[in-house]
């Protein structure tokens, strides 16, 4: 039976600094085609990357993207210094225990997992 899955195709004004920025948190790069990029982890995350120099920056941009995983904490740490809440991931309200990081466009990427 063939996967059944959505990918998002993330534009970005800076392709080198977008890629550096998802594999820091567990991406690596499948194909290079110049203009767009392919990454995955191998466990289930897929994203595009698409040179895009017009795309909105920060505060403006308003993509985001919700990471699930189950190693949370190990994510975080590779990418400690950029989280956005002191202390984090933490127990939210709406179940998930999660991170959030700023790309280098301004995208909001959760990283999390149920409770």
């Amino acid at each position: 039976m063939a996967d059944h899955r959505i990918t998002a195709i993330l534009p970005c004004r800076d392709l080198a600094a977008s890629t550096a920025f998802y594999q820091r948190l567990g991406l690596l790069l499948d194909s290079d085609w110049g203009h767009y990029r392919i990454l995955s982890d191998g466990k289930g995350w897929h994203l595009h990357l698409r040179h895009e120099p017009n795309t909105p920056g920060p505060p403006d941009n308003p993509f985001g993207l919700y990471l699930y995983a189950e190693d949370v904490d190990a994510i975080a740490e590779r990418v400690r210094d950029l989280v956005i809440e002191p202390g984090a991931p933490h127990l939210k309200p709406w179940g998930m225990y999660e991170f959030a990081v700023s790309d280098p466009d301004g995208v909001l990427v959760r990283v999390g997992r149920e409770a």
